[in-house]
């Protein structure tokens, strides 16, 4: 299924709030950056009229899968408001004691039915050993995909965020989002946002940095559109 991914870092929130201070890539991140804007001027000019890339990251583990169970299919300001509510809540990063919250708690925190039971499968697959935030780090791309899909409730999309912005794999693209479709266009100045076969396929002379490309059209499409991220809001 199609999501949607999209980064924003302003100073502040349109409320006033403080937001997320982003460290700027690390340094094998940046070579690949400056390798990327040498062989593709559309992607060079980004950084240039949208500022410096912010290096958005989500932790490892549980947390962060949890996390893109919390962003699927919904805006991400509403994923940013859930996901602060159950950072409220104790033990929710925590498998074993997430499976013991009652699941009116999780609905009070806005999850849906679904989404519930999906943070379940998850917390399960965590605490009976099918997933390890070490396994997950110590398998290849694919293999690791593989792993994750086989929860309930996570599917392709969430497992390529997870690998690009928890495990920092930079050759991971995901080609289903349509945010990274829709910049795509823009950038390149095509009518119609492409599909994810054709954004694979424009996306293959990026390689080895897919990933990267990927955070630059992020960029560059919160830079075109102003919509926030739910990494942009640090939890209360």
């Amino acid at each position: 299924m199609l999501q949607t991914f999209i980064t924003f870092s302003p100073l502040q929130s349109d409320g006033g709030e403080p937001l997320a201070a982003f460290p700027d890539p690390p340094p094998p991140a940046r070579a690949g950056l400056d390798a990327l804007a040498a062989a593709d001027a559309d992607l060079a000019r980004i950084e240039a009229e949208a500022g410096p890339l912010p290096w958005r990251r989500r932790a490892p583990g549980f947390p962060g899968l949890l996390q893109a169970i919390v962003s699927q299919q919904i805006s991400n300001q509403a994923a940013t408001a859930i996901w602060r509510r159950l950072l409220a809540i104790a033990g929710t990063l925590e498998p074993e004691r997430l499976l013991a919250l009652p699941d009116e708690t999780l609905r009070l925190a806005g999850l849906s039915r679904p989404k519930i039971g999906h943070a379940r499968a998850l917390a399960q697959a965590f605490a009976d050993g099918r997933l390890s935030e070490a396994a997950l780090a110590g398998m290849a791309d694919a293999e690791a995909v593989a792993a994750i899909t086989a929860v309930r409730g996570l599917g392709v999309w969430s497992a390529e965020i997870y690998l690009l912005f928890a495990l920092g794999r930079d050759d991971v693209f995901p080609a289903g989002d349509l945010a990274l479709a829709a910049a795509a266009a823009h950038l390149k100045g095509v009518a119609s946002r492409p599909g994810p076969a054709a954004l694979r396929g424009l996306a293959e002379p990026w390689r080895p940095w897919r990933g990267l490309a990927a955070r630059l059209l992020w960029h560059h499409w919160r830079h075109v559109t102003g919509r926030p991220s739910m990494d942009d809001r640090p939890p209360a």
